[in-house]
């Protein structure tokens, strides 16, 4: 199986062009072993580029521990590049497909290669029950909750997939290696959840770490920074055009409010490819 390693702002997969070769059998198994960082290629999971019968492509995207995910907003970044770059499909806006959803995607390119990706994440979804949790609140904005003897205020959003986003002082590995998997399993969320912890450091600007569901920490995480800038409007903290720093880069967000809409900027990085031999 031929595979291609990409990475957005560091949130680094391993891609599979389903257009080309079969969709691989028992891919949660599949995940689980090649984003192994000791015993496979390594990346926080598997993505699977396959034809569309709504779009340009359709994005399939299993995180280490092999569990699925509706999106990846760096990994859907790299399956547009992958589409330009190879030739499948050579269009500067590209409509793909996550988990039933069709997002369209901006191009630009330097060197006949795409080098970074605008994507319309879509609205984000604020009701309790749709994220899903079951914390009060619609929207659920600061509301108090307690993980491992800490009295924590978090704001839930969803960007087809469910965040937790924490405004802290420090954004240290106590709170996100310490409790950001306490979080993620927490009963508020029957579902499990993505965790940022955040750093204000103005109002146009961020600083964020990401416990990622089914990853664990990751450089990036282009839905949580879509979240995390819906949850600082949420708050009052920030305008709806914000700088988030990454782990692995930086991405450009915007709550647009005229169409309600979260679009997300940044780039998109193609490492290298090889083949697989066990599967």
């Amino acid at each position: 199986m031929r595979f291609t390693k990409m990475h957005g702002a560091g949130n680094d997969y391993v891609y599979v062009d389903c257009f080309a070769q079969p969709v691989p059998e028992n891919v949660d198994q599949l995940a689980q072993k090649i984003a192994s960082r000791n015993f496979g290629v390594g990346g926080d999971g598997l993505i699977l580029i396959c034809p569309s019968e709504r779009g340009d492509a359709e994005m399939r995207m299993y995180n280490a521990d092999g569990s699925y995910s509706e999106m990846c907003g760096n990994g859907i970044r790299c399956v547009a590049k992958f589409l330009y770059d190879h030739d499948i499909a050579k269009k500067e806006t590209l409509a793909i497909e996550s988990a039933g959803k069709l997002l369209s995607l901006e191009l630009s390119t330097s060197g006949g290669k795409v080098d970074r990706v605008r994507v319309d994440m879509g609205e984000p979804i604020l009701h309790a029950p749709d994220i899903p949790t079951l914390l009060p609140g619609d929207p659920v904005v600061e509301v108090p909750m307690s993980v491992a003897g800490n009295l924590l205020r978090v704001t839930s959003v969803s960007m087809g997939n469910p965040h937790c986003v924490l405004f802290v002082d420090r954004a240290d590995d106590s709170l996100v290696l310490g409790l950001g998997p306490k979080i993620e399993r927490h009963d508020a969320f029957p579902n499990r959840v993505n965790v940022e912890f955040v750093e204000q450091l103005s109002r146009t600007r961020l600083r964020q770490r990401t416990w990622e569901r089914g990853s664990g920490e990751t450089l990036a995480c282009g839905t949580g920074a879509s979240a995390v800038c819906v949850a600082g409007v949420l708050t009052g903290r920030t305008e709806r055009r914000v700088t988030i720093e990454l782990l692995g880069g930086e991405l450009e967000l915007e709550w647009n409010e005229s169409d309600n809409h979260v679009y997300m900027t940044g780039p998109a990085v193609e490492v290298f490819s090889g083949e697989w031999s066990d599967c």
